[in-house]
């Protein structure tokens, strides 16, 4: 399990998507950004407008999800930097 934050993915907050893979934290992010905006949060609306462009046109989004996958890819699972941390 690791963690990313909407900030991390292109949003304006510091909420935690928490997934195995890439694709379940984007896969959440796109879930928080339609619940934020449809709420009325004008300022997850930008994100909301890029995420929804990725998902209709795929092929153009590709360095996006790329990237993401690897900055995916490079984090510490989750409560691994903590255990490292207190061994010290």
């Amino acid at each position: 399990m690791k963690t990313m934050t909407c900030r991390d993915l292109g949003g304006p907050c510091d909420l935690e998507h928490h997934g195995e893979s890439a694709d379940d934290v984007i896969n959440a992010q796109d879930r928080h950004l339609k619940e934020a905006v449809k709420a009325g949060d004008t300022a997850h609306e930008p994100a909301r407008n890029d995420m929804k462009g990725r998902w209709r046109h795929p092929k153009k989004a590709m360095g996006w999800y790329r990237d993401t996958k690897q900055a995916f890819a490079d984090l510490p699972a989750d409560g691994l930097a903590d255990s490292a941390d207190s061994a010290d």
